[in-house]
């Protein structure tokens, strides 16, 4: 040791620490180093501890800066050469079960809500634009030699090859997921699709990519996951739906005031929901234009929201939005009424916050069916396709005779003759799901993988 530090310059000692994982070296030690020892960079960063007592060690110092270790406010502890092997094992296997058992317990639905809440603002101050994410998909992208247009079955295999992955289509996936990784053999498996249904298999391969290009570990708790999920989804869509590629299209169609959703879903190859979302990605970055989104069954209940226009979505006492029911005079709820409830339904709205204007798709391949609608103020209308609809109506939700308190009249001519029975929901005594990514049966997903290895 002595001998290798003479050549690059360091102690013995120090070189140790880093052979051990306690201490980080720069780039440029690790290429003398690599030089002196005639290997490879490569070689010296493995991830791979150089001992069975070292990686007991490393876990040790690991283990000793996380926030639930901290909180027991012990002294720290020294893996001196004095702390047996089995000791080290014992520490280490206690901590880790404990940080499990704290991971899988029910987020209640406050928790959950408020996680959402607290998501959705951070979304709404960076104009649901992730610039980091960008230039990691486009990344990607150059490296697969992508040049423009459709983003074609090729060059996605070819950009999970990157990432070290292969894709296998079987005939069925588990139900409580979309795909599976098996980390061990580096595959992703998807369910086979006929060729109507094949754009739906494009995001489930870049989502779960995402995953591993943004470097994402198991998640700690809800909020976590929630990101996760929001930051693979925006991969997705800068792979599917090039910056490079989407931002001239778009700028083209505010000059012309033809921007829409449609054009974007029919140029790449994607869901109109993942259409939607991308134009929220870059139309304030690039276009200057504050948008809304927000995908809701035929009921009203909102499942996704994002908005940095100031529409006013309904909202509970914890600032939530998912999971409340909109004014059923809004353009989103509208669109079910409407005789074509399959083509798109633009609308302006007048509400407590100015009027807006909106185009609602419903998705006739859901069960049960949902709409997605994006919209803009009334001043930004002018940009877009559908600006030139006559449809108009009022909402005054929260306050007022609207959707959400009936008629004064009627209410009095019914109040307390009426006596409903609600369909009761499966979720209403449900706690959210449980585990490290919820809702998922990892049993299941266990068996599946043994299917396919075996």
């Amino acid at each position: 040791m002595d001998q290798l530090g003479s050549i690059v310059g360091k102690p013995g000692p120090h070189l140790s620490l880093l052979e051990n994982g306690k201490r980080e070296p720069k780039l440029s030690l690790i290429a003398d180093l690599a030089n002196a020892l005639d290997t490879t960079i490569a070689a010296l960063v493995s991830g791979e501890a150089p001992s069975a007592r070292a990686r007991l060690e490393i876990a040790l110092e690991r283990m000793q800066t996380d926030p639930a270790y901290r909180r027991l406010q012990l002294p720290h502890l020294k893996p001196s050469t004095s702390l047996p092997d089995t000791a080290l094992e014992h520490l280490v296997a206690l901590f880790e079960e404990v940080k499990r058992v704290s991971s899988i317990r029910a987020a209640t639905p406050e928790e959950a809500r408020a996680a959402n809440a607290a998501l959705r603002e951070d979304m709404k101050a960076r104009g649901n634009y992730f610039n980091e994410i960008e230039a990691l998909a486009r990344d990607a992208l150059d490296r697969v030699g992508y040049t423009g247009g459709v983003v074609h079955e090729g060059a996605l295999g070819d950009i999970a090859a990157l990432y070290g992955f292969g894709v296998h289509r079987v005939p069925d996936v588990p139900v409580s997921v979309r795909s599976v990784t098996d980390m061990k053999n580096r595959r992703i498996y998807i369910r086979q699709r006929d060729a109507l249904s094949a754009m739906a298999a494009r995001p489930v391969v870049m989502q779960t990519i995402g995953h591993f290009a943004l470097g994402h570990e198991d998640p700690v708790d809800f909020a976590d996951y929630l990101r996760q999920r929001v930051e693979a989804n925006y991969f997705a869509g800068a792979i599917l739906m090039p910056e490079a590629a989407a931002v001239p299209m778009l700028l083209a169609a505010k000059a012309a005031r033809d921007v829409s959703v449609e054009d974007l879903q029919e140029q790449f190859f994607v869901s109109y929901e993942m259409a939607g979302h991308r134009l929220t990605n870059l139309a304030t970055e690039h276009l200057d234009l504050p948008t809304h989104f927000v995908r809701s069954d035929d009921q009203g209940v909102i499942w996704k929201a994002y908005e940095n226009n100031d529409v006013p979505f309904p909202t509970d006492v914890d600032g939530a939005i998912e999971g409340q029911r909109l004014c059923r005079e809004w353009g989103t709820r509208q669109a079910f009424r409407s005789e074509d409830k399959f083509s798109i339904h633009y609308q302006y709205t007048d509400t407590s916050s100015g009027t807006f204007w909106c185009g609602t798709h419903v998705e006739a391949g859901r069960s049960p069916l949902s709409a997605v609608t994006v919209g803009a103020r009334f001043e930004e209308a002018k940009y877009f396709r559908g600006r030139q609809t006559d449809r108009h109506s009022v909402s005054l939700c929260p306050d007022g005779e609207c959707c959400r308190r009936p008629n004064t009249e009627v209410a009095a001519r019914w109040d307390g003759q009426v006596w409903p029975s609600p369909r009761i929901q499966s979720h209403v005594l449900a706690a959210l799901p449980v585990g490290t990514f919820p809702g998922v049966d990892l049993p299941e997903i266990y068996e599946f993988l043994d299917g396919q290895t075996t």
